[in-house]
């Protein structure tokens, strides 16, 4: 596949590395977000900010989206000048976003209808950290044919493009991924806290477990900040994460499949959010269990 025109949708925390990655790969990418000052670090960088979805789609061959939730992404996609209004056979929609398997399904049969596009659901792992890196796990459901020749497009974004199965499959592998984070998270702010009660410098743990049984990347590198109370800047949010482990919980629901851990879990961490937590990063955690109240 020769070098696609890329646009962009979406300039949060993920959305900005992405694309300052494929600009650096040499591609053309044109960015478009509900609050364009997210898009002047961009522009310096080489992307062609507009102003309307419209622009972005005559300008861009594959289109990529990576937004907060559903209603985000069926906003941007199917409302009033979005991108079904003015897409064409032959451009591509790849979805970044964490977002519901039956929704993504309904939307991608949607767009196809309406205008021919085709959809590439392909939710990312790695944080803010791997998009800066281009070390993102991406897992992506759609046609095997089209994933292979967009690899060219995503090799700048990532270690690894693994075709999970049709549309939506990438979005399944996605909520199986968080609800493995999640535990890890809501587990790691027990394990900090317990430690620390002990008499245990917390802040050796992900040290003294590295390369072990216990080892992962969000011990490395939300364990540190949740020992040292390094809160600041936002790496990921508690919202997301607990957005993810609800769609989990709806997916076993209509899967009959029992979850009772990630069911748990998203009752903590939805605690947590509730109160004043929501837009904090995760490793503000460790705080239900260590700091005193009032």
């Amino acid at each position: 596949m020769q070098k696609q025109r890329i646009g962009f949708i979406g300039m949060g925390l993920m959305g900005v590395p992405m694309s300052t990655r494929l600009l650096q790969a040499g591609f053309a990418v044109t960015v478009w977000n509900r609050n364009p000052d997210k898009t002047i670090h961009l522009q310096t960088s080489g992307a062609n900010a507009v102003s309307s979805i419209a622009e972005l789609m005559a300008s861009s061959d594959i289109i990529m989206t990576c937004v907060t939730d559903t209603a985000a992404v069926e906003a941007v996609v199917f409302g009033d000048a979005g991108v079904a209004a003015h897409g064409r056979q032959g451009q591509v929609l790849v979805d970044f976003s964490s977002i519901d398997p039956d929704a993504t399904r309904e939307m991608a049969a949607r767009l196809k209808a309406q205008c021919g596009m085709e959809w590439v659901d392909s939710p990312v792992s790695g944080g803010v950290a791997g998009a800066e890196n281009g070390t993102l796990a991406i897992m992506a459901g759609g046609d095997e044919t089209l994933i292979d020749e967009l690899r060219p497009v995503l090799a700048p974004l990532s270690q690894r493009v693994t075709r999970m199965g049709d549309v939506g499959a990438g979005q399944v592998t996605k909520i199986c991924n968080q609800m493995l984070v999640s535990c890890n998270v809501l587990v790691m702010a027990e394990v900090m806290a317990l430690a620390e009660k002990s008499g245990v410098n917390a802040a050796a743990i992900p040290a003294a477990l590295k390369g072990g049984f216990a080892d992962s990347i969000p011990l490395q590198l939300t364990g540190p900040r949740m020992a040292e109370r390094d809160f600041d800047p936002v790496k990921w949010h508690v919202k997301t994460l607990l957005k993810d482990l609800d769609m989990a919980n709806h997916l076993a629901k209509t899967m009959k499949s029992a979850i009772p851990m990630a069911g748990l879990g998203a009752e903590i961490m939805r605690l947590h959010a509730s109160q004043g937590n929501s837009d904090k990063d995760p490793c503000t955690l460790v705080t239900m269990y260590t700091e005193k109240k009032g």
